[in-house]
């Protein structure tokens, strides 16, 4: 099995069997996996659609965090 952050983030989704997929379509960081979508979860194999409804929200939280970060950033900046 892979050890790598997209196999931690499955983990804590209490879906590490979905790593190997992931890894092997090209899912490998979690910048990436921000982009997943319907058709993505299809070609992973993601077939049951609790796991897929628990990826998505997974992913939904992964963007915000982004988004919150980024605007962390900006308001840290010194005005110019």
């Amino acid at each position: 099995m892979c050890t790598n952050i997209v196999y931690e983030w499955l983990k804590t989704l209490q879906l590490p069997q979905y790593a190997e997929s992931f890894v092997d379509n090209g899912y490998d960081d979690l910048e990436v996996c921000k982009q997943i979508g319907d058709p993505d979860l299809d070609a992973i194999g993601v077939a049951v659609p609790q796991h897929r409804r628990r990826i998505h929200e997974a992913v939904r939280r992964l963007k915000e965090a982004a988004e919150t970060a980024a605007g962390l950033y900006f308001t840290l900046e010194p005005p110019p």
